[in-house]
């Protein structure tokens, strides 16, 4: 990996999703071992965003940029934090900025849909960074919490001792791409959390829009594809031997399996090919699942 991508970077705009998404990027930061980099950049190009110190000096009026300094400080004190303005539009500074860090992170306000639902909707800045980032771009919903990236624990114990929730790899077996499969296991291997990798597929022989189920050949279809997966992820094994690997191979959409394999996950990665916009079951995962998304660009 290049040296100069040897950070995390969040994107800051004062907003309560901006600092969730802040302090979820100071955990990840801490856990890998690298700076954290908060960048604030200004919706409208020609007005300038004040750099700020951490120290801020006497009568000057705290930026959000400030505030979120001050409270990571407070927060992570080991952590190296370094926060920057940048006077140009968010959109094209943060996919900038993306290029230059291990990962981007990003915040995106939740809202409830009218089941009580938590929802999880991307906002236009999110999702165009996310379409267009050369790099890793985690999207975090407001209101995420440390608690929910691991197991309830037991009244009285602490929750900094119990295990993180699994981490979810939605894999398609066309063109596995090492980046997507390689991020996962990373990803599961710095928490010590478990991979479920999930591979759904429909039959491209008949239309199943209307259908109840899948088509008469499936189990030998879904033998093969199993038998295709674990190939795929054979030396991944091998890498990451100390990383609990669950397979599971579905007939149908993504979404909805991913959906489902994501209650109770502390984290989705999912893929994005470089170069093409997100594609309709992205969006919709984005849009829907509850936990933080890992979109990943490749090949």
């Amino acid at each position: 990996m290049n040296p100069g991508t040897r950070t995390i970077t969040v994107g800051i705009d004062g907003s309560r999703a901006s600092l969730d998404a802040a302090d979820w990027a100071a955990r990840e930061a801490g856990r890998r071992r690298l700076p954290l980099r908060l960048l604030h950049a200004s919706p409208r190009p020609h007005v300038p965003v004040r750099v700020p110190d951490v120290d801020v000096p006497a009568g000057r009026t705290r930026s959000p940029l400030d505030r979120a300094a001050i409270q990571l400080s407070y927060a992570h004190p080991a952590l190296d934090i370094v926060a920057r303005g940048a006077e140009r539009a968010a959109v094209p500074a943060l996919i900038e900025a993306a290029a230059v860090s291990q990962t981007l992170v990003l915040g995106s306000r939740g809202h409830t849909d009218h089941t009580g639902a938590a929802g999880f909707p991307a906002g236009s800045v999110a999702l165009a960074v996310a379409a267009g980032a050369e790099r890793p771009v985690v999207l975090v919903p407001a209101g995420e919490l440390p608690g929910d990236e691991r197991v309830p624990v037991p009244a009285g114990a602490s929750p900094s001792a119990a295990a993180y929730r699994p981490v979810v790899l939605g894999l398609g077996l066309e063109r596995p791409a090492d980046q997507l499969i390689g991020h996962a296991f990373d990803t599961a291997a710095v928490r010590g959390a478990p991979l479920h990798v999930v591979h759904a597929w429909t039959s491209l022989t008949r239309d199943h829009a209307t259908s109840a189920g899948p088509p008469g050949d499936a189990p030998d279809e879904e033998d093969a594809r199993r038998h295709t997966l674990a190939g795929v992820l054979r030396p991944w094994r091998r890498r990451f031997p100390d990383t609990p690997v669950a397979e599971q191979v579905v007939h149908g959409r993504p979404g909805h399996h991913l959906l489902s394999a994501c209650a109770g996950a502390g984290l989705l990665v999912v893929g994005r090919r470089a170069g093409k916009r997100l594609g309709h079951a992205v969006q919709t995962l984005i849009h829907h699942v509850t936990c933080p998304v890992v979109i990943v660009p490749h090949a």
